[in-house]
Parts: C-alpha cells; sequence; structure tokens
C-alpha cells in the first residue's frame, strides 16, 4: 500500500525576536564584559568580545528574525536565555502542546480526527524529557488510540519521522500516521557566542500521511525516499541525562550546541547534491522535473549554492523557497515548514523536492508528485 503526504499543520509562539533586538541585547552585553574585564584585557590576559550587527548575521545566514517562547528571557542582558516556568506533571509539557496544536492543525486540514489515526511519531532535534515519550502524551491529549515513539536525527529528525512513517504504511503497521516536529531550539543556544547567537528560533510542524486508498484525491504521492547518514562532530551537543553524574560538573556553557560552521558548509552541500543528482537519476529524471525543492533552512548560502549546483542554472526564488529569514534556523522542522508554506500553488502530476540535512550529519530525501 502506497502513502500519500495529506496535510500539514504550523505552530508558532506568539513572539518574534528580530535581528536588531538581538544584536541590540548582545552588544550591550559585550560592553557589559568587557568593561567588567578591563583590567584584564588591559593585560593582555582576556580577549575582549567583538559586537555582533545585522550585516553579518544576514550574510552570514539569510536570517532577520526568529520565533522564541520567551522575549523577555532572550532579551534579558543579564540572562539571554528564555524563562520555561517548571510544569506539574499532570500537566501537558511545552513541547508537547506545541505538537498537539501543529496536529490539530494538520487533522483539520484533511477534515479529519483523533478516530481517524493510527499512531504518532515525535520527531525532533532534541526531547524535553526521556520518558513517558512526548509523542504518547501528544497521543494521549488529542485522543488518538493506537502507539506512538518517538525519534531523533537532528536536523533530519521530521524527514526520518515521515519516512518511518510511510514505510510503517507500506508495511500495513497503521494506515494513518501523524508526525510530529515540535522545535523548541532556543534553549540549546547559546546567545553570548557571536558566531551562532542568531541561528534558532522555535516552532512545531505536523504532517498527516495516509494509506492512498483513504487519501482521496487530496495529497502527495510519494515517489521516492532516501535516509543517509555520515558521523561527523562538526555539529554537536552534548547536553544530556549524564552530564549531572559528571566529574567534575561540566560549565553550563558546555553544554549548549556548538559548530564548526565552515566545515559544515565544505562537506555537507557536496555530499547533499551527489545524494539529489544521484537520486534524481535512478528515477530517470533530473532537476527540470522538479517544480520546487524544499530544503532544509539552516543558512541561505549552503541552500543556494545546493539549489544552483543541482538546477545546474541560476534558479527562480519559488524554485527553492526560504522561510529561514521568518523563522531563523528550524533544525528538523525547516523542509517542513518550507513545505506547509510553499506548496498550494502545485497542479496535478507537478513534482517536488523535500530535503533535510545538517548533525549527524545526516540527510533526507522525500520526492513528491501532485496528486
Amino acid at each position: 500500500m502506497n502513502a500519500v503526504i495529506r496535510s500539514t499543520g504550523l505552530w508558532t509562539p506568539d513572539e518574534s525576536v528580530s535581528n536588531e533586538e538581538l544584536v541590540e541585547c548582545f552588544n550591550a552585553w559585550v560592553e557589559k564584559h568587557n568593561a567588567e574585564h578591563a583590567d584584564a584585557i588591559e593585560r593582555g590576559s582576556v580577549e575582549p568580545l567583538n559586537p555582533s550587527s545585522t550585516a553579518f548575521i544576514e550574510k552570514a545566514s539569510g536570517i532577520k528574525s526568529r520565533y522564541t517562547i520567551d522575549k523577555a528571557g532572550v532579551l534579558d542582558v543579564d540572562r539571554m536565555r528564555p524563562r520555561i516556568a517548571p510544569r506539574p506533571d499532570e500537566d501537558i509539557c511545552l513541547m508537547a502542546e506545541a505538537g498537539v496544536a501543529a496536529a490539530r492543525q494538520a487533522l483539520e486540514s484533511a477534515g479529519r480526527d483523533a478516530a481517524d489515526v493510527d499512531a504518532v511519531i515525535c520527531s525532533a532535534t532534541s526531547m524535553q524529557r526521556t520518558y513517558p515519550c512526548i509523542a504518547i502524551e501528544i497521543q494521549q491529549a488529542l485522543g488518538i488510540e493506537g502507539f506512538g515513539y518517538d525519534m531523533s536525527v537532528a536536523c533530519s529528525s521530521g524527514t526520518f519521522g515521515m519516512i518511518s512513517a510511510i514505510n510503517m504504511i507500506k508495511t500495513g503497521m497503521a494506515r494513518s500516521v501523524l508526525v510530529v516536529t515540535p522545535e523548541i531550539t532556543t534553549p540549546q543556544l547559546n546567545f553570548r557566542d557571536r558566531d551562532s547567537h542568531f541561528i534558532f528560533g522555535d516552532v512545531a510542524v505536523a504532517v498527516l500521511i495516509e494509506a492512498e486508498d483513504i487519501a482521496g484525491d487530496g495529497g502527495w504521492d510519494i515517489m521516492m525516499t532516501r535516509m543517509m547518514t555520515k558521523f561527523s562532530n562538526n555539529i554537536r551537543s552534548n547536553f544530556g541525562f549524564l552530564n549531572a553524574s559528571e566529574d567534575p560538573e561540566p560549565g553550563f556553557e558546555d553544554r549548549y550546541f556548538v559548530q564548526e560552521g565552515r566545515k559544515v558548509f565544505k562537506e555537507v552541500c557536496p555530499m547533499v547534491i551527489e545524494m539529489i543528482l544521484g537520486d534524481l537519476a535512478k528515477q530517470g529524471l533530473t532537476a527540470d522535473d522538479m517544480k520546487r525543492l524544499w530544503l532544509h533552512q539552516a543558512n541561505i548560502n549552503m541552500n543556494q549554492m545546493i539549489a544552483r549546483k543541482v538546477f545546474d542554472r541560476d534558479f527562480e526564488p519559488h524554485e527553492a523557497p526560504v522561510v529561514l529569514d521568518e523563522f531563523a534556523n528550524i533544525a528538523g522542522a525547516g523542509s517542513l515548514v518550507a513545505f506547509h508554506r510553499h506548496s498550494d500553488d502545485f497542479a496535478t502530476g507537478e513534482k517536488g523536492l523535500i530535503c533535510s540535512f545538517g548533525a549527524g550529519y545526516s540527510a533526507g530525501s522525500i520526492y513528491v508528485q501532485k496528486r
């Protein structure tokens, strides 16, 4: 039984932080830090910190703003991270709450309810807790029978989750699966690091995938899928439950996301280009058969290079749409948010590619055709 992407849903926090606001806070902290360490800086034992700028951020990434779960905490120069209030165990957790909102939109868009869904996959860069699974909490909140589980493949979490759902439908394990990717990423970001303080934003996206015999006329047929991983330390987070037992205990800032951006650019772009061109050839297709590439939304320069090499020409903005200017890097949700925002103009038979890539390294591809 083939699978169909039936609908999508999107949740965003109410608040957004512009580059201008972020830079103002960061530069105030830099000025404060340099003043507090003025004597050491003069002696040469401490390096002065450099300010950031909106021009630097936009040139390096293409990002202009990002949604956040707590704007006040991010822009508090004495804190510079979101505030998250503890919730009692009987209350729904933050990640599940965001995922439920996106999932309800996806169900409503398809005219479905909880009784129509067999399974929930929650696939995201990091989970708020280890157990019980966030997916099972989302399942409970929506009133879905069946089963749910969590998975994580960093920036390919969304596509890998979708491919898992597609394979479940193909094997008959389920007939309707909700894939939910709640990316609450701003708590993972060191807002005092000039090279990365602008990168992440918060969002949740959901995708409803159904067996073709119940999907009706709408949605997207699956043409081909591909998952690929290759180990690299160039994007890394060491945060986990074992940190509390490390001796000596790691410093607070050692638990944040870190990356070697230039190495990532040089290694990931060729990997993804080769993967896409190879998969197109396997299907007897060329890039000109693809109306659109919905690429991972981490860095505008990476996306432009990949799209230019795949199309083998200068491409139009609508052929590889960008949402990172509004959302920033939203990890495993990036390519799916691009698909959600920029897929309504497809006619029956037109084809496109949803493609993720990032930490791991990992890359996931889903070739689709409009029904």
